[in-house]
């Protein structure tokens, strides 16, 4: 009997799922455990394993949509049982105009085609879902290979091949208009004829429509609603990073060598804005209907880019971590960013958010406060420029931080007093081992 792969429970809040790739397609053989499908909610992308070892016989929620938690997206056909569709009769074989060139026969039980040679041995195996999307496209066995257990052709085999980059044809494509020369102007013996390229037929202006990912429409809610439901201002300063600079080329190589990771500057800002938000404790709350609450502990959401957009994983209790476990947190989250691995538990919560826009080149921005959080800290891109100093000018390692606030809870003199309070650490960071 198939078993059910149902959307599993992703948290409280979370009622609707979208459906990412797929990694086992129909057809596809899976051991028990192995990865099916990522299923992408608004907060993180997890993936469905498989309950046991078997073949993938039904696809019920394709890549793009949209799922209930505890909706069944699909059945496994449990290893040793016949592949069956789960509640649908066997499917008639495809039409023969579905392969003119080759002929294909396809059932249910042991799809096999001969013509075209795909699996080393002159012989293909069209799966009924692989041989539809063969008609559909107007392709041939011959044009696939086929990846499916025992030489069998997937549907999935088929998408891959389609959408495949092709070498462009020696001929001119049919999409594109020719306009011949006119009669008035003759074409010169041996020179090239004239030709022009109809806007029409302009490959640049082709439209895509994507659905938004739970995760981009849930990023783009929560910003809008941060506009709207806040009074947000943005106060901006400069620092000047030679101290630190010095500090961190003269340690780095031992850093690593004792560590495991490398000292960046986002573990002095870490340790610079918790000294800072303890000095104004307004910044480390929030308000909650008509009660402000003041956090006496310090997670530090740290802003990261992965692979469906922006993510803020958090530093649980970042006032006891040393500079060391501050980078490697972080380089541990950027990895489970970019692999999509981010876990709920690791994303929810955060009194203060800290983004560095400066990795990608930014020079200046307004951050966006991360609701319910009152502030946010961006760091920008270093860039040396000259400064006065002593009278003199002189070249230096330049930051522009901006500190975007909640003003129905901070006012400007506690904003100012905030970011001041981090330059100050930062040009003299032997401040943070002295407390002072």
């Amino acid at each position: 009997m198939a078993i059910e792969l149902r959307v599993p429970s992703l948290g409280e809040s979370i009622t609707e799922v979208f459906i990412g790739d797929w990694r086992k397609g129909e057809g596809a053989h899976a051991a028990a455990g192995e990865n099916l499908v990522e299923i992408e909610s608004d907060k993180a992308t997890v993936e469905l394993a498989a309950p046991q070892a078997g073949v993938v016989s039904k696809v019920l929620k394709k890549k793009g949509e949209t799922a209930q938690v505890g909706e069944v997206i699909g059945y496994l056909e449990p290893a040793g049982a016949a592949a069956a569709t789960p509640g649908k009769a066997p499917e008639p074989a495809a039409p023969a105009a579905a392969a003119p060139a080759s002929k294909v026969a396809v059932s249910n039980e042991t799809p096999i085609a001969t013509g075209g040679a795909s699996n080393g041995s002159g012989d293909v195996r069209v799966m009924p879902a692989a041989a539809r999307e063969l008609a559909q496209r107007g392709m041939q066995p011959s044009e696939v290979s086929a990846s499916g257990p025992g030489g069998r052709m997937l549907k999935e085999d088929v998408v891959r091949q389609a959408e495949a980059p092709r070498a462009e044809p020696s001929r001119q494509p049919a999409a594109v208009a020719v306009v011949a020369p006119p009669a008035a102007a003759p074409q010169k013996s041996g020179g090239m004829p004239s030709t022009s390229v109809g806007l029409s037929g302009s490959a640049s202006r082709r439209e895509e429509a994507v659905p938004m990912s739970p995760i981009r429409r849930r990023i783009a809610q929560r910003l809008v609603e941060a506009q709207h439901n806040a009074a947000l201002l943005t106060t901006f300063n400069e620092v000047d990073m030679s101290s630190v600079m010095t500090l961190r080329n003269e340690h780095k190589d031992m850093f690593l060598q004792k560590h495991g990771v490398k000292l960046g500057f986002m573990s002095f800002f870490v340790k610079a804005t918790i000294d800072a938000l303890k000095m104004v404790p307004q910044v480390n709350a929030e308000i909650r209907g008509n009660d402000i609450i003041y956090h006496n502990y310090y997670d530090i959401g740290i802003a990261v880019s992965g692979g469906k957009g922006l993510v803020v994983p958090v530093l649980r209790n970042a006032e006891r971590m040393s500079f060391s476990e501050v980078e490697q947190s972080i380089e541990a989250y950027g990895k489970l960013a970019r692999d999509n691995k981010l876990t709920l538990e690791q994303l929810q919560g955060g009194t203060f958010t800290i983004s560095n826009g400066g990795v990608f080149g930014s020079l200046l921005s307004t951050p966006i406060v991360n609701p319910p959080q009152s502030g946010i800290l961006g760091l920008h891109a270093i860039q040396e420029r000259p400064m006065a100093k002593d009278g003199q000018v002189v070249i230096r390692p330049m930051m522009y931080m901006a500190f975007t606030y909640d003003h129905r809870i901070i006012d400007g003199r506690e904003a100012v007093t905030f970011l001041r309070r981090i330059k100050e650490t930062i040009e003299n960071p032997s401040r943070i081992l002295l407390e002072i």
